[in-house]
């Protein structure tokens, strides 16, 4: 015993202490900031005032209609909203002001008189004052708009695509409740029709369910993917360390093939839990300083039993594939072969995400009844059975045994190779060298 925790405390402290431990761990989380708190807080910088559109309404009944859209967000009840809109004609720059701070995108709204006035002199008077920087946009409602469905939107800044689909979009909003006034049809009216069902789905024999849990396998699913890719090469790379180093023969001399492999894969884990530990509590205190800017985080409501689940069909998962690499690495000489043969080893993983749909449609079938037995596949299909349709309990024990069973199986089979491969240098082995080694040893 006193071995065998000498080689995990060796291998915790030589991974902990390397600077690329410390440069992963601390980079991940500043490069998970840097992708989401830092594009919020550029999206909050207000950059100008609000766009200054001159609307000309041939129609002469349109203008209203299309300064209240400009108001609001599509689909929004509410009337004209002046902190969101300002007409210059009305006032002021106070109105502005309101409009530029309650908005990332207002809109300052001008009207322009066309009687008397062709077209074509109003587009050559409103391209005089874009050059001459007094309005941002102009927009021309043609008498014909409600039946072509065509205006004229003319802007200084073509690049702002932003106001450019907004005005777009919430033109069209004017128009269709213009044609539906023409209709005696009232947008209210219209809205009232085309209110969406309230539709709620709950489990049987429980409260409301909203997806959490199926989410929430996903991902611990992404996590155990996540954590095979980082950490595979490492386990990989320990078991295999000695064979590059040549000093087998000093380790075997005191300590056995298993307690060695099951040292070196424990210790690797603890690493991987020690940076995962830093991680949660970095992202803890991210999700403080959410709160703190008034960011509400809801936490799904599920029962405690799921995340116990979760949690063993997590270490269930880790395993299965971390001893899969520590029994390639038995096999191979080194690092660069190992690579070349654990590229199937994540692809099995991805074929478990992919047996997922299946068994959605059916949790309680034979074929979902199997998969969640593969212990390869268990860490997903059990768990997306377990939030779909909780299946007996005896299953889900039974598939966490064969799990922990197949993890010591394979660790039993890896130190059997490694004790033999240990000493070959220069050559992989091949798979019936691989079952000649398991039966002589």
């Amino acid at each position: 015993m006193k071995k065998f925790l000498a080689v995990v405390k060796r291998e915790y402290v030589q991974r902990v202490r390397s600077r690329m431990f410390l440069v992963v761990t601390v980079g991940a989380p500043l490069m998970f900031a840097l992708f989401t708190v830092v594009p919020m807080l550029i999206a909050n910088i207000r950059a100008g005032g609000p766009v200054r559109i001159a609307v000309a309404d041939e129609t002469g009944r349109m203008y209203e209609r299309v300064r209240d859209s400009l108001a609001k967000e599509r689909g929004d009840d509410e009337e004209y909203d002046a902190a969101r809109v300002s007409d210059v004609n009305q006032n002021s720059d106070e109105r502005i002001k309101r409009a530029a701070k309650a908005s990332e995108q207002g809109f300052a709204v001008e009207r322009v008189e066309t009687e008397g006035r062709t077209t074509d002199e109003l587009t050559r008077s409103l391209d005089e004052r874009l050059r001459q920087e007094k309005i941002d946009a102009y927009l021309i409602l043609p008498k014909d708009i409600l039946e072509s469905g065509e205006a004229l939107f003319i802007m200084r800044n073509v690049g702002d695509v932003f106001t450019r689909g907004q005005v777009k979009d919430r033109l069209s909003g004017a128009v269709r409740d213009e044609r539906l006034n023409e209709r005696g049809i009232t947008p209210e009216a219209m809205r009232g029709i085309n209110q969406p069902v309230k539709f709620k789905a709950t489990k049987a024999g429980a409260g409301q369910d909203k997806g959490e849990g199926f989410y929430l396998v996903f991902g611990v699913g992404f996590v155990i993917y996540l954590t095979i890719l980082m950490y595979g090469q490492v386990i990989l790379g320990a078991v295999i360390e000695e064979k590059e180093t040549r000093i087998a023969e000093i380790l075997f001399s005191s300590i056995r093939a298993f307690p060695l492999m099951m040292g070196k894969l424990i210790g690797v884990s603890l690493v991987a839990l020690t940076q995962f530990v830093i991680w949660g509590l970095a992202f803890v205190g991210l999700g403080t300083y959410f709160a703190a800017q008034g960011m509400s985080i809801k936490l799904p409501h599920l029962p405690a039993s799921l995340f116990a689940y979760l949690l063993l069909f997590f270490l269930l998962g880790y395993f299965i594939y971390a001893t899969i690499y520590a029994l390639v690495g038995s096999m191979v000489t080194t690092a660069q072969e190992g690579g070349q043969l654990a590229m199937p080893i994540i692809l099995i993983l991805v074929v478990g995400f992919y047996l997922v749909f299946p068994v959605i449609r059916s949790p309680n079938s034979n074929f979902a009844f199997w998969v969640s037995m593969i212990p390869f596949f268990a860490p997903i299909t059990m768990l997306v059975r377990i939030v779909t349709q909780q299946p007996p309990l005896w299953q889900i024990v039974l598939s966490l045994a064969i799990g922990f069973t197949t993890v010591a199986l394979l660790i039993w089979l890896a130190s059997r190779v490694y004790r033999v491969g240990m000493l070959m240098y220069g050559k992989r082995a091949t798979i019936p060298e691989v079952l000649k080694w398991i039966r002589q040893t």
